[in-house]
Protein backbone atom coordinates (compact mmCIF):
# COMPACT_ATOMS: atom_id res chain seq x y z
CA UNK A 1 0.00 0.00 0.00
CA UNK A 2 1.42 3.38 -1.01
CA UNK A 3 0.46 6.63 0.64
CA UNK A 4 1.12 10.15 -0.55
CA UNK A 5 1.88 13.10 1.68
CA UNK A 6 -1.09 14.48 3.57
CA UNK A 7 -2.32 18.02 3.48
CA UNK A 8 -1.13 19.68 6.65
CA UNK A 9 -2.09 22.65 8.69
CA UNK A 10 0.67 25.14 9.54
CA UNK A 11 2.79 24.10 12.50
CA UNK A 12 4.32 26.54 14.93
CA UNK A 13 1.24 28.20 16.34
CA UNK A 14 3.34 30.00 18.95
CA UNK A 15 5.29 31.75 16.27
CA UNK A 16 8.93 31.55 15.29
CA UNK A 17 10.17 34.64 17.10
CA UNK A 18 12.36 34.07 20.16
CA UNK A 19 10.18 36.47 22.17
CA UNK A 20 7.34 33.96 21.97
CA UNK A 21 9.55 31.08 23.15
CA UNK A 22 10.78 31.41 26.75
CA UNK A 23 14.25 29.93 27.35
CA UNK A 24 13.16 27.22 29.80
CA UNK A 25 10.33 26.12 27.54
CA UNK A 26 12.69 26.05 24.57
CA UNK A 27 15.18 23.88 26.46
CA UNK A 28 12.40 21.48 27.38
CA UNK A 29 11.33 21.53 23.73
CA UNK A 30 14.75 20.33 22.62
CA UNK A 31 14.69 17.64 25.31
CA UNK A 32 11.27 16.55 24.05
CA UNK A 33 12.72 16.17 20.54
CA UNK A 34 14.87 13.31 21.85
CA UNK A 35 11.77 11.38 23.08
CA UNK A 36 13.24 10.61 26.54
CA UNK A 37 10.60 8.00 27.46
CA UNK A 38 11.45 5.88 24.42
CA UNK A 39 15.16 6.24 25.14
CA UNK A 40 14.64 4.91 28.67
CA UNK A 41 13.52 1.61 27.18
CA UNK A 42 16.45 1.56 24.76
CA UNK A 43 18.90 1.99 27.63
CA UNK A 44 17.14 -0.71 29.66
CA UNK A 45 17.93 -3.11 26.82
CA UNK A 46 21.55 -1.93 26.46
CA UNK A 47 23.05 -1.95 29.97
CA UNK A 48 21.92 -5.49 30.97
CA UNK A 49 23.54 -6.87 27.81
CA UNK A 50 26.79 -5.29 28.97
CA UNK A 51 26.52 -7.30 32.21
CA UNK A 52 25.91 -10.46 30.20
CA UNK A 53 28.88 -9.73 27.93
CA UNK A 54 31.14 -9.04 30.90
CA UNK A 55 29.92 -12.06 32.85
CA UNK A 56 29.42 -9.73 35.81
CA UNK A 57 29.88 -6.02 36.43
CA UNK A 58 31.39 -4.22 33.42
CA UNK A 59 33.56 -1.14 33.72
CA UNK A 60 31.32 1.57 35.18
CA UNK A 61 33.10 4.16 33.05
CA UNK A 62 32.31 2.09 29.97
CA UNK A 63 28.66 1.80 31.02
CA UNK A 64 28.45 5.58 31.47
CA UNK A 65 30.10 6.24 28.12
CA UNK A 66 27.75 3.78 26.38
CA UNK A 67 24.65 5.19 28.06
CA UNK A 68 25.52 8.78 27.18
CA UNK A 69 26.42 7.80 23.63
CA UNK A 70 23.20 5.80 23.33
CA UNK A 71 21.12 8.74 24.53
CA UNK A 72 22.78 11.10 22.06
CA UNK A 73 22.38 8.61 19.21
CA UNK A 74 18.72 7.78 19.84
CA UNK A 75 18.00 11.44 20.61
CA UNK A 76 19.44 12.52 17.27
CA UNK A 77 17.42 9.92 15.38
CA UNK A 78 14.23 10.89 17.22
CA UNK A 79 14.75 14.60 16.53
CA UNK A 80 15.19 13.89 12.81
CA UNK A 81 12.08 11.70 12.93
CA UNK A 82 10.06 14.59 14.36
CA UNK A 83 11.49 16.95 11.75
CA UNK A 84 10.36 14.67 8.93
CA UNK A 85 6.96 13.87 10.48
CA UNK A 86 6.06 17.40 11.54
CA UNK A 87 3.31 17.58 8.90
CA UNK A 88 1.38 14.57 10.17
CA UNK A 89 2.23 15.28 13.83
CA UNK A 90 0.24 18.50 13.47
CA UNK A 91 -2.87 16.48 12.54
CA UNK A 92 -2.68 13.73 15.16
CA UNK A 93 -4.08 14.23 18.65
CA UNK A 94 -1.33 12.18 20.33
CA UNK A 95 1.42 14.31 18.75
CA UNK A 96 -0.16 17.74 18.47
CA UNK A 97 1.84 19.07 21.45
CA UNK A 98 5.24 18.12 20.08
CA UNK A 99 7.67 21.08 19.99
CA UNK A 100 7.76 21.37 16.20
CA UNK A 101 3.97 21.51 16.07
CA UNK A 102 3.61 24.16 18.77
CA UNK A 103 6.46 26.19 17.32
CA UNK A 104 8.59 25.97 20.46
CA UNK A 105 11.38 24.65 18.19
CA UNK A 106 11.65 25.63 14.54
CA UNK A 107 12.14 23.04 11.77
CA UNK A 108 15.61 24.39 10.99
CA UNK A 109 16.62 24.17 14.64
CA UNK A 110 15.32 20.62 14.90
CA UNK A 111 17.19 19.56 11.76
CA UNK A 112 20.49 21.04 12.97
CA UNK A 113 19.92 19.61 16.45
CA UNK A 114 19.23 16.11 15.12
CA UNK A 115 22.22 16.09 12.78
CA UNK A 116 24.49 17.47 15.51
CA UNK A 117 23.47 14.81 18.03
CA UNK A 118 23.93 12.10 15.41
CA UNK A 119 27.44 13.26 14.53
CA UNK A 120 28.47 13.83 18.15
CA UNK A 121 27.17 10.41 19.22
CA UNK A 122 29.09 8.66 16.45
CA UNK A 123 32.34 10.43 17.36
CA UNK A 124 31.64 9.80 21.06
CA UNK A 125 31.32 6.06 20.51
CA UNK A 126 34.37 5.93 18.24
CA UNK A 127 36.62 7.77 20.71
CA UNK A 128 35.32 6.62 24.11
CA UNK A 129 33.93 3.14 23.37
CA UNK A 130 35.13 1.53 20.12
CA UNK A 131 34.69 1.86 16.33
CA UNK A 132 32.35 -1.15 16.10
CA UNK A 133 29.89 0.39 18.54
CA UNK A 134 30.17 3.69 16.65
CA UNK A 135 29.34 1.94 13.37
CA UNK A 136 26.35 0.17 14.92
CA UNK A 137 25.09 3.41 16.45
CA UNK A 138 25.36 5.22 13.12
CA UNK A 139 23.61 2.32 11.37
CA UNK A 140 20.72 2.56 13.85
CA UNK A 141 20.34 6.29 13.18
CA UNK A 142 20.43 5.92 9.40
CA UNK A 143 18.03 2.97 9.47
CA UNK A 144 15.50 4.78 11.69
CA UNK A 145 15.59 7.97 9.63
CA UNK A 146 15.87 6.70 6.07
CA UNK A 147 14.43 3.18 6.13
CA UNK A 148 11.65 3.53 8.72
CA UNK A 149 10.67 7.22 8.72
CA UNK A 150 11.21 8.14 5.08
CA UNK A 151 10.55 4.83 3.32
CA UNK A 152 8.40 2.42 5.34
CA UNK A 153 6.21 4.42 7.70
CA UNK A 154 3.85 5.96 5.14
CA UNK A 155 3.96 3.13 2.59
CA UNK A 156 3.33 -0.24 4.21
CA UNK A 157 1.48 -1.87 7.07
CA UNK A 158 4.73 -3.72 7.81
CA UNK A 159 6.34 -0.40 8.78
CA UNK A 160 6.69 -1.13 12.49
CA UNK A 161 7.84 -4.72 11.88
CA UNK A 162 10.92 -3.80 9.88
CA UNK A 163 11.28 -0.29 11.28
CA UNK A 164 11.82 -1.79 14.73
CA UNK A 165 15.25 -3.06 13.65
CA UNK A 166 16.77 0.31 14.62
CA UNK A 167 15.79 -0.12 18.26
CA UNK A 168 16.90 -3.75 18.30
CA UNK A 169 20.45 -2.76 17.38
CA UNK A 170 20.93 -1.44 20.92
CA UNK A 171 21.69 -4.95 22.19
CA UNK A 172 24.52 -5.25 19.67
CA UNK A 173 25.87 -1.89 20.83
CA UNK A 174 25.82 -2.99 24.47
CA UNK A 175 27.58 -6.27 23.69
CA UNK A 176 30.16 -4.76 21.34
CA UNK A 177 30.97 -2.02 23.85
CA UNK A 178 32.28 -4.73 26.20
CA UNK A 179 33.57 -7.40 23.81
CA UNK A 180 34.37 -5.32 20.69
CA UNK A 181 32.79 -8.13 18.67
CA UNK A 182 29.39 -9.71 18.02
CA UNK A 183 28.13 -13.16 19.03
CA UNK A 184 25.06 -15.40 19.10
CA UNK A 185 23.85 -14.20 22.52
CA UNK A 186 23.14 -10.60 21.45
CA UNK A 187 21.69 -11.92 18.19
CA UNK A 188 19.08 -13.89 20.19
CA UNK A 189 18.22 -10.80 22.22
CA UNK A 190 18.06 -8.80 18.99
CA UNK A 191 15.46 -11.27 17.71
CA UNK A 192 13.52 -11.11 20.98
CA UNK A 193 13.20 -7.34 20.57
CA UNK A 194 12.45 -7.71 16.86
CA UNK A 195 9.48 -10.00 17.57
CA UNK A 196 8.53 -7.92 20.63
CA UNK A 197 8.16 -4.63 18.75
CA UNK A 198 5.01 -5.35 16.67
CA UNK A 199 2.90 -6.80 19.52
CA UNK A 200 4.18 -3.95 21.71
CA UNK A 201 3.20 -1.19 19.29
CA UNK A 202 0.12 -2.60 17.55
CA UNK A 203 -2.11 -2.39 20.66
CA UNK A 204 -1.26 1.33 20.91
CA UNK A 205 -1.96 1.66 17.18
CA UNK A 206 -5.35 0.03 17.75
CA UNK A 207 -6.10 2.64 20.40
CA UNK A 208 -5.15 5.61 18.20
CA UNK A 209 -6.20 4.08 14.88
CA UNK A 210 -8.26 7.15 13.96
CA UNK A 211 -5.17 9.35 14.23
CA UNK A 212 -3.18 7.22 11.81
CA UNK A 213 -6.14 6.85 9.46
CA UNK A 214 -6.61 10.61 9.38
CA UNK A 215 -3.05 11.22 8.18
CA UNK A 216 -2.87 8.24 5.83
CA UNK A 217 -0.25 6.23 7.72
CA UNK A 218 -1.07 2.54 7.06
CA UNK A 219 -0.44 1.05 10.48
CA UNK A 220 -1.81 -2.50 10.53
CA UNK A 221 -4.92 -1.59 12.60
CA UNK A 222 -5.80 0.97 9.91
CA UNK A 223 -5.74 -1.49 7.01
CA UNK A 224 -6.93 -4.62 8.86
CA UNK A 225 -9.63 -5.40 11.40
CA UNK A 226 -9.00 -5.86 15.11
CA UNK A 227 -9.28 -9.64 14.80
CA UNK A 228 -6.54 -9.78 12.16
CA UNK A 229 -4.28 -7.51 14.20
CA UNK A 230 -4.87 -9.51 17.38
CA UNK A 231 -4.08 -12.76 15.57
CA UNK A 232 -0.80 -11.28 14.35
CA UNK A 233 -0.04 -10.17 17.89
CA UNK A 234 -0.53 -13.74 19.14
CA UNK A 235 1.74 -15.17 16.44
CA UNK A 236 4.54 -12.70 17.09
CA UNK A 237 4.13 -13.21 20.83
CA UNK A 238 4.64 -16.97 20.63
CA UNK A 239 7.73 -16.58 18.46
CA UNK A 240 9.11 -13.94 20.84
CA UNK A 241 8.65 -16.07 23.95
CA UNK A 242 10.15 -19.18 22.35
CA UNK A 243 13.08 -17.16 21.00
CA UNK A 244 13.78 -15.70 24.44
CA UNK A 245 14.31 -19.21 25.85
CA UNK A 246 17.01 -20.09 23.30
CA UNK A 247 19.44 -17.91 25.23
CA UNK A 248 19.34 -20.70 27.82
CA UNK A 249 18.96 -23.64 25.43
CA UNK A 250 20.58 -24.42 23.09
CA UNK A 251 23.05 -21.54 23.54
CA UNK A 252 23.70 -22.24 27.22
CA UNK A 253 24.45 -18.58 27.95
CA UNK A 254 22.53 -18.44 31.23
CA UNK A 255 21.92 -20.27 34.50
CA UNK A 256 18.52 -21.55 35.68
CA UNK A 257 17.45 -18.06 36.74
CA UNK A 258 16.96 -16.43 33.33
CA UNK A 259 14.79 -19.16 31.74
CA UNK A 260 12.55 -19.31 34.83
CA UNK A 261 11.96 -15.56 34.68
CA UNK A 262 11.61 -15.58 30.89
CA UNK A 263 9.07 -18.43 31.00
CA UNK A 264 7.01 -16.76 33.74
CA UNK A 265 6.99 -13.39 31.98
CA UNK A 266 6.24 -15.04 28.65
CA UNK A 267 3.33 -17.03 30.10
CA UNK A 268 1.68 -13.87 31.38
CA UNK A 269 2.33 -12.12 28.06
CA UNK A 270 0.69 -14.98 26.14
CA UNK A 271 -2.29 -14.87 28.49
CA UNK A 272 -2.77 -11.18 27.72
CA UNK A 273 -2.23 -11.67 23.96
CA UNK A 274 -4.73 -14.51 23.73
CA UNK A 275 -7.18 -12.53 25.85
CA UNK A 276 -6.96 -9.61 23.44
CA UNK A 277 -7.48 -11.97 20.50
CA UNK A 278 -10.51 -13.54 22.16
CA UNK A 279 -12.10 -10.14 22.77
CA UNK A 280 -11.37 -9.00 19.21
CA UNK A 281 -12.74 -12.25 17.80
CA UNK A 282 -15.93 -11.73 19.80
CA UNK A 283 -16.36 -8.34 18.14
CA UNK A 284 -15.68 -6.32 21.27
CA UNK A 285 -14.58 -2.74 20.55
CA UNK A 286 -13.93 0.46 22.44
CA UNK A 287 -12.77 0.51 26.04
CA UNK A 288 -13.87 -3.09 26.60
CA UNK A 289 -11.30 -4.31 24.09
CA UNK A 290 -8.63 -3.40 26.69
CA UNK A 291 -5.86 -3.33 24.10
CA UNK A 292 -3.71 -1.02 26.21
CA UNK A 293 -3.32 -3.69 28.86
CA UNK A 294 -0.94 -5.55 26.57
CA UNK A 295 0.85 -2.33 25.59
CA UNK A 296 1.60 -1.45 29.21
CA UNK A 297 2.53 -5.03 30.06
CA UNK A 298 4.92 -5.16 27.10
CA UNK A 299 7.04 -2.42 28.67
CA UNK A 300 7.11 -4.25 31.99
CA UNK A 301 7.96 -7.49 30.19
CA UNK A 302 10.97 -6.01 28.38
CA UNK A 303 12.21 -4.30 31.53
CA UNK A 304 12.01 -7.40 33.73
CA UNK A 305 13.38 -9.73 31.04
CA UNK A 306 16.49 -7.61 30.62
CA UNK A 307 16.86 -7.21 34.37
CA UNK A 308 17.02 -11.01 34.43
CA UNK A 309 19.69 -10.84 31.72
CA UNK A 310 21.75 -8.55 33.98
CA UNK A 311 21.25 -10.59 37.16
CA UNK A 312 21.84 -14.03 35.67
CA UNK A 313 25.66 -13.75 35.24
CA UNK A 314 26.00 -13.56 39.01
CA UNK A 315 24.26 -16.95 39.33
CA UNK A 316 25.88 -18.68 36.37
Amino acid sequence: MFVTAVETRPAGVLGAGSAHRPLRARVMGFVALTKPRIIELLLITTVPVMFLAAGGVPSLWLVLATVVGGYLSAGGANALNMYIDRDIDALMHRTEQRPLVTGMVSPAEALVFGITLSVVSTVWFAVLVNPLSAALSLAAILYYVFVYTLWLKRRTAQNIVWGGVAGCLQVFIGWSAVRNELAWAPFVLFLVLFFWTPPHYWPLSMKVKDDYERVGVPMLPVVAGNQVVAKQIVLYSWVMVLTSLTLWWPLGQTSWFYPVVAAALGAFWLKEAHGLHARAKAGITGAKLKEMRLFHWSITYATLLFVAVAVDPFLH
